[in-house]
């Protein structure tokens, strides 16, 4: 069956030889390649799953042999726009030159080979059905496509080549290869059994002992499979710097973006398929949580201030909006006149927005309101004054966020909201995932766990990108997570709305140690919206202050943000019971003597999401979806606890045991590339900061 050409990096496995071998012992090795492959290809076969249990464990241990056992080995490496995978890539960095240095390598189980007599290029193997090519061909198209003007190497001072490694043969029985017309290059070396000695040589002169893990992560962001935390890059971007870098599926949607608002404004011709007479378009964007569905608002955003186009980045998330104004510096003025809520547009802009880029839009609720009684309130549906507000509409949802009953944005709602405006919009679903490493497998594994796929929970498989474990208790999650963020590492900890909250005490605003489990206790965020004792931030700002550490967050607090380590508190909102997961409604009651609000019942204390009004359904989606959300805040690792023993044990069950802690990200043991702490661009000023009363581009300094 051909590969054809993939828009999204494939990666099913990146690991040092020493963990891939230590994932062999645990026998979640062949199992995490399979579920893997299935994601990319479809089902594995049996030939592929032997391949895997041999070769890779022969390789690995060649590796240590070499004593290259730190070294990073890439499985199943394809790069978007390659046609096909490699075996394996190893990354490290060359011995002489410094230089990172990548060894290609195509891995044969054969034992012997005969050439056909029809085709000198082909070759008989025996126990397999068609003839073969030369192995060294396959590894020559994938170099020149690394270093081609496609691949993530063009245009690198790197040193790459390749070898095929015959683990099972020997020089003379598969004496055919060696020919006199036998493919040449850098990738044509081919190994036995009688050569081994000889490889572990190479190997020791073409990869250097140390260096390996700073290559990989370069590597792996070059290939867009680790990428920049969201604030991360708008802090850093600079002027007309480009701001996000659009790969695959994100780019094809920003251009037709682009088509769409050049025909609204001023060139019909270029996407008259998409509005209404060439006088509006409306975007639907889906996607899973670090999808890069906001990468995509942001980029084009800047695109269009640049052009002078009136555009504004709405967010039902005041977390969000809040974590971007401080993180990136924006002044007040600045800031309120570019990002905007839901219910800003109760009142149409005059004249309206040429682009309106609607975040988060599964957080649309059915009427906009106004806290202000004297202000203007919704009269007609928030879809409604959304897309009266602007010529050109992005809508990016994502369903599974979607955390309050009435959280109303669908993408049936969107569509029947255009269609009665006689407006076709157009759909896309991302598939790529960008946040927790880049790994797709742990998404997966989440999306199972909770019960949000058709798939039963399993054992998580270590793939090298995101790593999660269990705590014992809630003392130990907040050990393992505090010494990461010592050590520099962005973290915090987020637990299920199972206990009640309590505002702020006294004139010092002291936090009231809300969550409690057993003799542990631990204050939510504030929820004023200024400082409280100690300098603890206010909610809209917990997640980006460091002061932040040290309370703990929920889902309102957390969605759209992410941490390099972030440890989860499972409540009792969320409980196993024997095969299935229990949803239970909670109740608190005020304490006579001290005013304050204690557990009754255990259960979700969310007011919000317990409310009679709410059905059953509702109710138990609403905790699904805001357990994903907490679930999916790291980038390296999460730390996760039940404060319910039985949910406890069958968590552990699913995770299994960390026994290798070279498998641990731990902010010490990571490459230098790897390691970048976040910083904060200082505020630019209140208002518009040129002559003409014109405010600068979105990114300027």
């Amino acid at each position: 069956m051909p590969w054809g050409i993939l828009t999204v990096s494939m990666l099913l496995l990146k690991l040092s030889a020493k963990d891939l071998l230590a994932l062999d012992r645990r026998d979640r090795l062949v199992p995490h390649l399979a579920a893997r492959w299935k994601h990319f290809r479809g089902p594995s076969s049996e030939g592929e799953r032997e391949a895997w249990a041999e070769s890779l464990i022969e390789l690995a241990k060649d590796l240590i042999a070499a004593d290259r056992g730190d070294v990073q080995m890439l499985v199943e490496c394809r790069p978007a726009g390659a046609d096909a995978p490699v075996d394996v890539m190893l990354v490290g960095r060359h011995p002489g030159t410094g230089a990172d240095s990548f060894q290609l390598i195509e891995l044969k189980r054969w034992s012997s080979v005969t050439r056909l007599e029809a085709d000198a290029a082909a070759f008989i193997v025996p126990g397999t059905r068609d003839p073969q090519l030369h192995p060294a061909r396959q590894l020559g198209r994938f170099y020149e496509f690394l270093m081609g003007d496609r691949g993530p190497l063009r245009g690198l001072s790197v040193e790459c080549g390749g070898f095929t490694y015959l683990h099972n043969a020997r020089d003379e029985s598969v004496r055919p290869l060696f020919g006199p017309d036998a493919p040449t290059g850098p990738c044509a070396r081919c190994y036995t059994l009688d050569s081994r000695e000889e490889m572990l040589k190479d190997l020791q002169e073409q990869i250097a002992v140390e260096g390996s893990d700073a290559a990989a992560e370069r590597f792996l962001k070059r290939i867009g499979v680790r990428n920049s935390p969201l604030l991360d890059a708008m802090t850093s971007s600079r002027g007309e710097d480009t701001v996000f870098t659009l790969r695959g599926q994100q780019e094809r949607v920003a251009q037709d973006v682009r088509d769409a608002v050049t025909s609204v404004t001023g060139d019909p011709s270029r996407a008259p398929m998409l509005t209404d007479a060439g006088q509006q378009a409306v975007f639907i964007v889906t996607g899973g949580a670090g999808s890069g569905k906001s990468a995509i608002g942001l980029q084009l955003m800047a695109e269009f201030e640049a052009k002078g186009l009136s555009v504004q980045y709405a967010s039902g998330s005041r977390a969000f909006n809040a974590a971007m104004q401080d993180h990136v510096g924006f002044g007040d003025r600045e800031f309120q006149s570019r990002f905007r809520y839901f219910s800003s547009y109760i009142t149409p802009p005059e004249p309206r927005l040429d682009v309106l880029i609607c975040d988060e839009a599964h957080r649309m609720r059915e009427r906009s309101t106004n806290p202000r009684p004297w202000m203007p309130q919704g009269k007609q549906p928030q879809i409604d004054d959304l897309l009266d507000a602007a010529r050109v509409t992005v809508f990016l949802l994502d369903t599974s966020q979607s955390v309050r009953p009435k959280e109303v944005g669908t993408t049936q709602l969107i569509e029947d909201a255009a269609k009665r405006r006689g407006i076709r919009p157009a759909r896309y679903r991302l598939q790529k995932q960008f946040r927790c490493g880049g790994s797709d497998a742990y998404r997966q594994w989440v999306h199972a766990l909770l019960g949000l796929s058709d798939d039963k929970p399993y054992l998580w498989r270590p793939d090298g990108l995101m790593h999660i474990e269990m705590a014992n208790s809630p003392e130990e999650l907040v050990r393992l997570v505090r010494t990461e963020f010592s050590a520099g590492a962005s973290a915090r900890i987020v637990a299920g709305f199972s206990w009640p909250w309590n505002k702020p005490v006294g004139k010092e605003k002291r936090l009231e140690k809300d969550v409690q489990i057993g003799g542990w206790e631990w204050p939510w965020n504030a929820d004023s919206t200024s400082r409280c004792e100690n300098g603890v931030p206010p909610s809209r700002l917990w997640g980006v202050r460091d002061e932040g550490f040290g309370q703990l967050g929920c889902v309102y607090t957390s969605q759209g943000l992410e941490w390099d380590w972030c440890g989860v508190i499972m409540g009792e909102d969320m409980v196993w019971r024997a095969d299935r997961w229990v949803f239970q409604r909670g109740k608190i009651k005020k304490d006579r003597e001290s005013g304050l609000w204690r557990i009754e019942r255990p259960g979700s204390c969310d007011p919000k999401v317990i409310a009679s009004s709410v059905d059953e359904d509702s109710f138990q989606t609403c905790v699904r979806n805001a357990y994903h959300v907490l679930l999916t805040r790291a980038s390296r690792a999460a730390v996760v606890y039940s404060s319910d023993p039985e949910t406890q044990e069958y968590l552990k069950t699913c995770v299994g045991k960390v026994e290798n802690q070279g498998l641990r990200p731990a902010w010490s043991n990571l490459p230098e590339v790897a390691r970048r702490p976040r910083s904060r661009r200082s505020r630019r000023g209140r208002g518009p900061s040129n002559k003409d009363g014109q405010q600068p581009g979105l990114f300027s300094l």
